[in-house]
């Protein structure tokens, strides 16, 4: 019924095998997996898993947790996070660094120094996350703002350009694989526009198609060489006025073949209210567009069944994809905290924190 558990991979290792397994990347429901969830995973073989806040307590349980998951599958196989830092970061402090939303920390660091200003926080993160079994983080965000865009969105965001949010991506980008851990840029191919908020309902766009490659296409043609992507729950009217851009066929296509992007990219949540429909039909859809595997986030037993059942294994051509992904992995690379703290506090003029 389900992906079976494939070649063993080493983390890091630079021979990577095709790994077969499932489609999808699942979370849990809370800080420990009950059996049933392990039965669970060990059937259904989920390419991935991500945690969320509702999962995180203190270092030594989050270590635990990312060993059972990993455990459950017999592999080491990724687990994300949203830890871009300021509205989205699902640790915080004190345990973990707390950061400034990053629009907050461009305007404050200027455009010589924001850049770097990020990669060091991008870095920092990433040393945060692989001391925890987490060796994947869903940023750079490569959404290019509009002063209407909704504000769970907004300050997100690195800056007003495309230029500006192509250099900064690449900081985040080489920040977190400086520092082990894998990248995932979103919200491809681009949510900088919409009034609306997709976990609530589904947003539109009617902007002209030489406006959005100007703007937001041009933010991630200039990322297209990340390993991983996610697409946004966005209709855009001058691609698909039908379906959002995880169930269009034909922006997956322009995301493939005129943004350039060829690594694995997988759907936001399915669970945002967004999409419609069963999770059978959501998961259908998704993989029929054309993206490579499909995230639910809740954790919630029926959903997973359903999307395990609909989606089977990876196609031929996601494995490969997945594959080239699992490759960029690498062990970090030295570093000095405190070092890169106090560089980050001399550019943002703070008192030797951030």
């Amino acid at each position: 019924m389900f992906g079976h558990v494939g070649a063993r991979n080493a983390l890091y290792s630079c021979n990577v095998a095709v790994i077969v397994a499932g489609g999808y990347i699942f979370g849990c429901e809370g800080t420990a997996l009950t059996a049933d969830e392990k039965r669970f995973f060990r059937d259904a073989d989920p390419w991935g898993f991500i945690l969320f806040a509702r999962n995180l307590e203190t270092p030594d349980q989050i270590r635990r947790l990312t060993a059972d998951l990993r455990a459950s599958v017999g592999r080491e196989a990724v687990i994300l996070i949203d830890q871009e830092g300021g509205r989205v970061a699902r640790l915080r402090g004190p345990t973990w660094l707390d950061w400034l939303p990053a629009l907050e920390q461009m305007a404050l660091a200027g455009p010589e120094s924001g850049p770097r200003s990020m990669w060091i926080r991008s870095r920092l993160i990433a040393d945060e996350l692989l001391a925890l079994g987490i060796d994947t983080n869903c940023a750079p965000i490569a959404d290019v703002p509009t002063d209407a865009v909704h504000a769970i969105i907004h300050n997100r965001c690195y800056g007003q350009s495309a230029a500006e949010v192509v250099a900064v991506g690449r900081a985040v980008a080489d920040g977190l694989l400086a520092g082990g851990v894998l990248p995932v840029l979103k919200h491809i191919p681009g949510h900088g526009r919409p009034v609306a908020d997709s976990h609530l309902e589904l947003p539109r766009t009617d902007t002209a198609l030489a406006e959005l490659w100007a703007t937001d296409f041009a933010a991630f043609k200039g990322l297209n060489d990340l390993p991983m992507g996610m697409t946004a729950h966005v209709v855009y009217d001058a691609v698909d006025p039908e379906n959002c851009a995880t169930l269009s066929a034909k922006a997956i296509d322009l995301i493939r073949t005129e943004i350039g992007f060829d690594g694995l990219l997988m759907t936001d949540d399915l669970s945002m209210q967004a999409l419609s429909g069963s999770f059978a039909d959501r998961t259908a859809a998704s993989l029929a567009a054309g993206c490579d595997l499909v995230l639910h986030c809740h954790g919630v037993m029926a959903e997973m069944l359903e999307i395990a059942t609909a989606a089977g294994d990876l196609g031929a051509d996601a494995a490969l994809r997945a594959e080239r992904a699992l490759a960029c992995r690498r062990p970090p690379e030295p570093m000095d905290k405190h070092a890169l703290l106090a560089a980050l506090a001399q550019m943002l003029m703070l008192p030797g924190n951030v």
